[in-house]
């Protein structure tokens, strides 16, 4: 029972003590997360099937090769490359950059590796979205940048983020060294996707980066349809869209026979979105709809010039199993002939009983 003296010090004490057990729930809850990065030159080439399937063009070698740094995520220590990000995330490899994914509170150190040869280009990472001192900012200003903006060839540094609730969203990455408008338009860029402590996150994630690469529109630098990723889902599933764009351009993202919404105390539903230079969204929704969809800027000089893409939605696995249930009820099984019915064995009557007479040598019966 609480003392006469301090009446409420009892509700001081159980308001302190749940205080400190929510401090310690939520510290618990965060994870600190380690992203090794290489700076790695390569021959990028934008329109890998060699054409537009749509005009027929067949581009040069010119135009579709050039020498490029991007961003590659590699084992601890940069031991070993691997994929940027899941294949349904990214399906063409190499850009954009690893996609990060982290919760609200979560710490992410980015350890980074610039792997040009001698006498090669800086690099850096600049992060949007995320809270940073000023040591990881990455962005190369003269007499002001220390060395985590101008990370020479064979140098390392790590970025230290946090992730805070102001952060949910998606985020550009992107190159801030000295040449870093050359090195974004050769795909040195990537996604920080951030959700909150408790979300679930998205069965699909597809990564959609609107930008200008030489004479093309790109979307995650390549251009043209069947050279653009194609990004696919399954009806039922829970897919995300997360839009960015990078370069000097404004663009509407656009995917055919869908909409979203856009507002949670006004919903607004929408099927078209314009974003400007290093500004990002995501949408989402629970897939449908089956079929072979475009999505694209809805700019038609970008369209023209190979910023449109796929998305394949199959059935979901249950209609795919009762279709396949009612096509095997209609037709025969080809590998297992049908079986014809088995011979019924023939009836013979019994034979007649013996009266005692001779029936064999009886005479004709007749007149």
């Amino acid at each position: 029972m609480p003392s006469r003296g301090r009446p409420f010090s009892w509700l001081r004490n159980a308001l302190l003590v749940a205080a400190v057990w929510l401090m310690a729930a939520d510290v618990a809850h965060a994870v600190q997360r380690d992203i090794w990065v290489a700076a790695v030159p390569v021959v990028f080439d934008q329109v890998p099937w060699g054409l537009d399937p749509i005009s027929g063009r067949v581009m040069t070698h010119e135009e579709r090769f050039m020498n490029a740094t991007i961003f590659r995520r590699t084992t601890a220590n940069w031991r070993r490359p691997l994929r940027n990000a899941d294949v349904s995330s990214q399906p063409r490899d190499q850009v954009p950059g690893p996609l990060i994914r982290a919760r609200v509170g979560d710490t992410i150190n980015v350890h980074f590796k610039n792997m040009e040869p001698p006498g090669g280009r800086a690099h850096s990472m600049h992060f949007h979205g995320v809270k940073y001192p000023p040591s990881s900012d990455g962005a190369f200003v003269p007499g002001v940048s220390g060395p985590d903006a101008e990370v020479m060839p064979g140098q390392t540094w790590t970025y230290k983020l946090r992730a805070l609730s102001e952060s949910e969203g998606v985020w550009p990455y992107h190159d801030h060294a000295p040449d870093m408008h050359h090195a974004i338009e050769e795909g040195m860029y990537g996604a920080l996707s951030i959700i909150g402590k408790k979300d679930r996150w998205p069965d699909r994630e597809f990564v959609v980066f609107f930008n200008t690469t030489h004479d093309f529109e790109t979307i995650n630098n390549r251009a043209f349809i069947r050279n653009t990723p194609t990004f696919r889902a399954r009806v039922g599933e829970r897919v995300q869209w997360s839009v960015l764009a990078l370069g000097s351009a404004h663009h509407t993202f656009h995917v055919h026979g869908h909409r979203w919404v856009k507002g949670e105390r006004v919903p607004v539903p929408e099927d078209t979105r314009t974003l400007g230079p290093a500004e990002s969204f995501r949408v989402s929704w629970t897939e449908r709809d089956p079929g072979t969809w475009l999505y694209h800027c809805h700019r038609e000089d970008h369209m023209s010039r190979g910023m449109v893409g796929l998305y394949k939605v199959e059935p979901a696995l249950k209609s795919l199993r009762k279709l396949k249930a009612r096509r095997d009820a209609k037709l025969p099984n080809r590998r297992q002939p049908p079986t014809r019915p088995a011979p019924q064995p023939v009836k013979t009557p019994p034979p007649p009983a013996d009266d005692g007479h001779d029936h064999e040598h009886a005479p004709p019966v007749g007149p």
